[in-house]
């Protein structure tokens, strides 16, 4: 997919209702299968609907359903083959078929906290569900594996069908968040107000949205091929970003005199207005996919930083300028860095 492509606004609401358009795509697959598996006359057609529903059940994300199909498809055939000699073992020997079993089991066990816990996990399951069957029964036992790997298929079937994206939901997830954390910092900072805000609510959104970008990155890497690095690199700016505005709120309500001194600083205050439209121009080149007006807007995110430096260096060792001023001047200088940095890893991200 074009990672620049321009997202809609019908797309951006059926992204933003994932949970109902998830719970429809399992809804009417779940029936087709059942229905086809019904007039086929397969038999055990259970295990197809069993593995469609586990398959599809998180989130059918295409940078996590196929891997995990294919995951499924591998643990399922090993699974398969051990229980097969397993049924075979059993005719000459029950004790030599536990044995085998066992060893099977071990190897299942020793598997699941490598790097493929899911497919070692199949194995185990495919060998329950194999072994299980009447002892010598291999067409049971084919059958048996022939419905798992079926129900994995139809699984990969019905996700690739208007599949979720997590690179859409990532770039939806972090527009969200620089948008909040514009509205917060309009509130916290504002000098139309005389007493501190309660931005609890707010706060608890914002650090919502943060960790919800986090379960989306190892997808949207396999998705797109951006490395996770960028990806790993952003979440941690977003982070320190929310860490850092708490407190610079703090700085900022410290005390009447701090305030004051604060809201009227030239340089701050066009750092703040810097602020709200250098976040305004991340959300929009996420929305429209059109990375152009970051690059130039990184330009006086750069002059602001070196004017910030100068005035915390012209009232170094200053005894008028209170503590918190400091404080927040230097803030300043950590959230001018933070969204500099921010601009070009975005960049990177919608067009490397």
């Amino acid at each position: 997919m074009r990672r620049d492509r321009s997202l809609t606004r019908s797309e951006i609401s059926i992204y933003r209702n994932y949970r109902v358009v998830h719970g429809l795509r399992i809804a009417v697959a779940f029936v087709i299968t059942f229905l086809v598996l019904r007039l086929l006359g397969l038999p055990d057609h259970s295990w197809p609907l069993i593995t469609l529903v586990v398959v599809m059940g998180p989130i059918s994300f295409l940078g996590n359903v196929i891997p995990r199909a294919f995951e499924r498809i591998g643990g399922t055939l090993m699974g398969a083959i051990l229980g097969l000699i397993a049924l075979r073992i059993e005719i000459y020997s029950l004790p030599a078929m536990m044995v085998w079993c066992g060893c099977a089991a071990f190897l299942c066990g020793y598997l699941t906290v490598s790097r493929r816990p899911y497919a070692a996990l199949l194995i185990g399951i495919t060998l329950a569900v194999v072994s299980s069957a009447p002892a010598g029964d291999m067409q049971t036992a084919l059958w048996r594996g022939t419905n798992i790997i079926l129900g994995c298929l139809l699984a990969m079937l019905f996700s690739s069908i208007y599949p979720q994206r997590a690179f859409i939901h990532w770039r939806i997830q972090l527009a969200s968040f620089l948008t909040d954390y514009s509205r917060l910092s309009a509130a916290g900072f504002s000098s139309n107000i005389l007493s501190r805000p309660d931005l609890k609510k707010l706060s608890t959104r914002i650090m919502n949205n943060v960790v919800k970008m986090r379960g989306l990155l190892i997808p949207v890497s396999k998705e797109t091929g951006i490395p996770k690095e960028i990806l790993e690199q952003i979440q941690v700016i977003t982070r320190d970003m929310v860490a850092g505005q708490r407190f610079q709120i703090e700085a900022h309500w410290a005390s009447r005199a701090s305030r004051f001194l604060i809201l009227n600083s030239h340089t701050l205050s066009d750092m703040h207005k810097m602020t709200q439209h250098t976040l305004r121009v991340l959300a929009l080149a996420l929305h429209e996919g059109n990375p152009s007006p970051i690059k130039a807007n990184s330009e006086r995110l750069t002059e602001i930083t070196r004017e910030l430096h100068e005035l915390l260096l012209a009232h170094e060792g200053s005894e008028v300028v209170e503590s918190a001023v400091h404080g927040y001047v230097w803030l300043s200088i950590q959230l001018a860095v933070q969204l500099e940095t921010l601009s070009a890893l975005i960049h990177r991200a919608l067009t490397e």
